[in-house]
């Protein structure tokens, strides 16, 4: 049997069901937000560790020039070493048909017998190398699939400088290559341009001079083993055969990128969901307290009647927890199906084998307890206000509000303002805690469309600041080993090259105290062009030292290095030696650790003649194929790398996600904006009925009526631009903690184009709702209105 107060309630509903259906949208928008996120983190954590069990992905990581096996018993000997697996790692290109830009790739050997014990293949489609076929090789999955290839195809390989045929057979992936990166992380070097060529160990040792030797190290560690004390040991014995330094499994380039995407989908599955829920906790409470300021009789007569104030109170926490759950249906199911589609984005991105959604029931009911708890903050003031009312005084009507004149009128100039500013200003003024929450809510629904866009702005920047002022060159050719300066005077003879620089790259560990960085110095030559320094502070190029070091800023804040001061230099090719080096300065960059010397002083440094690891070109744009041709065709060049490919591929790789973000932070934009103009007219509508009435039969056209409700609204939305340009530009720079500080450093650039988005989808939004309640205006009962007693 339904009792007196459930009707009541479903009546209230059916009274109600716009405010009700906007209200619950917003509190989807927070729970589809917390869904989507802890969901798809969950799941991608889920899946990767699954990934790494199975198919055992090291804890520690190590790369040299070249070992005897017989090295190997020793790595196995260090204290908290579980197990050790020894392999060839080798850098090769790919010279593909139709590319103008040849594909770089490794080869990594395999055991005899096929699977290795350490980072195992996960074997799609084929078979394993045969034992002592060097034609025969499995390639990296997705570099097949972009490429259309096969079991069965054959690839051209350049191994050593020689051109060879080999034979795919089969496809794979594997724990180390789920983001596939080159040693180093090459930007711009994608799917597209890296490759992952497994091969069998005893045939492709003497292709690359390492019979009975390794130049690459996977260790698995036993539980609770200390990873520093291990990577020490690592070193120490590694170093006297070219060793690099050893890191663990998070600073795995792979595992290192994933976990960073990860990170920041924790980060927003805690922030987004608050503002939602700060947002609907407003809005029920405008709600809610119009609700029970109208509902005054009514709530008398239930108090005579003999229902007690717990019985009332919870009468309008059912009014509360129908609009929650509506919302977290609403939000559950279209958080689930859009964590399933982020899920399957990132599974395809990063290849993961075991990409199941993990909904789960922990995740949709925190979701569902956070928004009634919220619901219930912003409802329990109203309740409590009335319920607490003895029934007679709860029977009149409440005392009406004590009137001052506004600050205009205070201030002598009440001719400034018309008739209808007036009522506008007053309305404004005198609930000014629900006007500025209005404001808040509206200046959200902006801050997170600005918020949304800003990564596009910053992107765009970084590419103007690094591809059009730092790194200005159309061509970078690298070599295999540092060559004579004199090749660079070799390459500007080649038709077609307008300029040519040499640069010299040494790789470096960088030590200030305890603290230390493999980072990469840059040599460059006086004068150069192509290749500078610019600061990004003030976007002008930043002369090199006569002596010492540049290093980047963020460099200098990890090591805790000051200009002035000097670190210890230690070289990670050739003789190892160490150097002390003082830092010259710093310089701001948006991207990477580094540091900068001339080249003559990084030449002396080094102990060697006048010498470049690559060289920098500008060629003219119709010969720049037939110029790529002729560079793969020189002995000891490793690769050729065009600017335009690399400013591509980025722009591919974060195109598609940020026009989902985008896509995706407008609805809930536009939701809340809808939610909070719609349900504050309504209630507008509601206090001031009779006020609307009265002017209609003092003479005031409908038009003019609609312009004074559209008006107090529309002064909400002006006070919100603002109020979202400041919320947005906060959050952004909240975000941009977020990120990576060692990988890149976005500036908090947000064009005029974002801010005036932002804008107009709010304005946009809030149009849309007051025209709807302007219908309701239209319709007016004039005589019913009037007749409500006072």
């Amino acid at each position: 049997m339904v009792k007196a107060l459930d009707r009541k309630l479903l009546r209230d509903l059916r009274h109600l069901w716009g405010q009700v259906l906007t209200i619950a949208l917003v509190v989807a928008c927070g729970i589809a937000s917390y869904v989507t996120m802890q969901t798809t983190w969950v799941s991608l954590e889920i899946s990767t560790g699954t990934y790494y069990d199975r198919y055992r992905f090291p804890d520690v990581f190590a790369h040299l020039e070249r070992a005897p096996d017989a090295v190997r018993p020793r790595l196995e000997q260090i204290p908290g070493v579980a197990e050790v697996y020894t392999r060839i790692v080798q850098g090769v290109t790919l010279p593909m048909r139709y590319r103008v830009q040849p594909p770089i790739a490794e080869v990594v050997s395999l055991p005899d017998g096929g699977q290795p014990p350490l980072d195992r293949l996960l074997l799609s489609t084929g078979r394993m190398p045969r034992a002592g076929r060097a034609d025969e090789a499995v390639l990296l999955e997705k570099f097949a699939e972009t490429f259309v290839l096969a079991p069965g195809d054959t690839i051209p390989v350049v191994i050593n400088g020689e051109l060879r045929r080999v034979l795919v057979v089969g496809l794979a992936t594997s724990p180390a290559y789920i983001y596939p990166v080159p040693r180093g992380g090459t930007a711009g070097v994608d799917d597209t341009r890296f490759a992952v060529l497994w091969m069998d160990h005893s045939a492709i040792a003497p292709v690359f001079q390492l019979e009975g030797a390794f130049n690459d190290a996977l260790i698995k560690l036993q539980p609770g083993a200390s990873e520093a004390a291990v990577l020490r040991e690592v070193d120490r014995i590694l170093d006297p055969w070219g060793g690099y330094p050893a890191v663990g499994r998070a600073r795995h380039p792979s595992h290192d990128i994933l976990d960073d995407e990860m990170e920041q989908l924790r980060t927003w599955a805690t922030v987004v969901p608050l503002i939602f829920l700060g947002i609907s906790a407003f809005l029920v409470n405008v709600v809610l307290s119009r609700l029970v300021s109208l509902q005054r009789p009514e709530i008398a007569s239930l108090k005579a009647l003999g229902y007690r104030n717990r019985e009332i109170g919870l009468h309008y926490l059912k009014l509360v927890t129908v609009v929650v759950l509506l919302g977290a249906v609403i939000g559950i199911g279209v958080g689930a199906w859009l964590g399933s589609l982020l899920t399957g984005l990132y599974a395809s991105i990063f290849r993961l084998p075991f990409s199941g959604y993990a909904l789960g029931w922990k995740i949709p009911l925190v979701a569902a307890a956070l928004s009634f708890l919220s619901a219930v903050v912003g409802a329990v003031g109203s309740v409590r206000g009335v319920v607490l009312l003895p029934p007679a005084e709860a029977m009149r009507p409440p005392a009406p509000p004590v009137y001052r004149p506004l600050l205009a009128e205070r201030l002598g100039i009440p001719e400034l303002v018309s008739p209808a500013g007036r009522m506008v200003a007053r309305e404004l003024e005198r609930r000014p805690i629900r006007t500025l929450l209005s404001v808040l809510a509206l200046g959200t629904g902006m801050a997170t469309l600005i918020v949304g866009r800003f990564a596009g702005d910053a992107f765009d920047y970084l590419i103007e600041q690094e591809f059009a002022q730092v790194m200005r060159e159309d061509l970078t050719v690298a070599f295999y080993d540092p060559v004579d300066y004199g090749t660079v005077y070799e390459l500007s003879r080649l038709p077609g090259v307008l300029r040519a620089e040499g640069i010299r790259v040494a790789p470096v560990r960088v030590e200030a105290g305890h603290r230390y960085r493999e980072v990469p110095v840059y040599g460059l030559a006086d004068g150069a062009e192509l290749r500078q320094v610019v600061s990004r502070a003030t976007g002008n190029a930043v002369p090199l030292p006569a002596d010492g070091m540049l290093i980047t800023r963020t460099l200098g804040e990890i090591l805790d290095v000051a200009p002035g001061q000097a670190a210890t230099f230690r070289s990670l090719e050739g003789e190892r030696r160490r150097y002390r080096v003082p830092v010259a300065g710093t310089v701001d960059e948006l991207m990477g650790l580094q540091g900068y010397m001339r080249l003559p002083e990084l030449n002396r440094l080094l102990r060697e003649p006048p010498t470049i690891s690559a060289a920098l070109l500008r060629v003219e744009a119709l010969r720049e194929h037939d110029i790529i041709t002729r560079l793969h065709q020189r002995p000891g060049v490793a690769s050729v790398t065009r600017s335009a490919a690399v400013v591509e591929s980025l722009r591919e790789q974060s195109g598609e996600s940020m026009d989902v973000v985008t896509l995706v932070l407008t609805i809930f934009a536009i939701t809340i904006a809808t939610g909070t103009v719609y349900n504050n007219a309504r209630v507008a509508l509601s206090l001031r009925g009779r006020d609307f009435a009265s002017l209609r039969v003092l003479g005031f056209t409908r038009g003019e009526i609609s312009r004074t409700l559209l008006s107090e609204l529309g002064a909400q939305v002006v006070l919100a631009i603002p109020a979202g340009f400041l919320l947005g530009t906060w959050l952004t720079h909240r975000v941009i903690g977020m990120i990576h500080p060692e990988r890149y450093r976005f500036p908090a650039i947000i064009t005029p184009a974002t801010y005036a988005f932002a804008a107009v989808v709010v304005v946009l939004a809030a149009a849309a709702s007051g025209l709807i309640v302007r219908r309701r205006l239209d319709r007016l009962d004039l005589i019913g209105v009037l007749k409500t007693r006072e």
